[in-house]
């Protein structure tokens, strides 16, 4: 076979365009791995941090929401219980996070709340939220689980009253490792406050477990409630925690993933 200059250009040229698909095509393996894909470059997303009715360690917690390009925060401390959905007629959030433990909500902000969830505001619910608004049975069908601050009886069913249990050092177990908040994580140990003899609802999605005696088993999960996504984590309640990077990315990518 001759061997042309012409032959040599279109080899060079070939191997090019083969080296250049490759790379491509792992920068793209690399970037769905990181959990970025699940926001538009160079989208904001608009986020509602909802705190109150429970003391807490404000600066270490907020920093949860801080240094992300696509993640804008504003923090609304409740006053009365659940004002911020009084008037939703200038709603402009793409995800609330929920980390109150406030009571009191009128019929009317229930069905302002519902009505954002239904038509697609995203939810990420953390740690003692769960212990909110107990008299608001829909409430639980939102987030998919309720810490039962007394027993009670609902329905002729006898609640008990759940525990919890300070400074317990525990495994994060991934449950789901091929979800888009949790993918790529590995399980991890924290030291926290465990939450047992709670309530769950059966539809939820499991993301994260744990083994430790003094808490339940589901400790993170994601489920629908009409076109809103909502992830529930039930790890938060020190400093030490927000620090890790591995409860940071959950949050964030619960964030990312919840915002639809």
């Amino acid at each position: 076979m001759k061997y042309t200059g012409k032959t040599t250009i279109h080899t060079v040229m070939l191997t090019c365009v083969l080296l250049l698909v490759a790379g491509f095509l792992c920068s793209c393996g690399e970037f769905a791995q990181s959990g970025k894909d699940l926001s538009k470059p160079g989208e904001k997303l608009n986020v509602l941090v909802v705190t109150g009715g429970h003391a807490f360690e404000h600066k270490p917690f907020i920093s949860l929401f801080e240094g992300y390009e696509d993640i804008e925060y504003v923090e609304f401390p409740l006053k009365d219980h659940s004002e911020i959905f009084e008037d939703i007629s200038g709603w402009d959030y793409d995800v609330i996070v929920f980390f109150n433990m406030t009571q009191k909500i009128s019929p009317k902000r229930q069905e302002n709340f519902t009505k954002l969830v239904k038509n697609g505001v995203g939810v990420v619910a953390l740690h003692h939220c769960m212990g909110a608004y107990q008299e608001w049975p829909e409430y639980i069908k939102i987030i998919g689980g309720r810490y039962n601050l007394k027993a009670s009886e609902q329905g002729g069913v006898k609640r008990q009253a759940s525990t919890y249990l300070h400074g317990a050092d525990f495994t994060v177990h991934i449950e789901d490792t091929k979800h888009p908040i949790t993918r790529g994580l590995a399980d991890f140990d924290v030291h926290d406050e465990t939450y047992k003899k709670c309530i769950f609802e059966k539809d939820n999605h499991l993301l994260l477990t744990t083994n430790h005696p003094e808490s339940d088993t589901e400790i993170g999960w994601v489920r629908s409630y009409g076109k809103g996504k909502v992830c529930f984590i039930m790890v938060g309640h020190g400093p030490s925690v927000y620090a890790h990077p591995s409860y940071r990315q959950l949050v964030a990518r619960s964030i990312r993933w919840s915002a639809n």
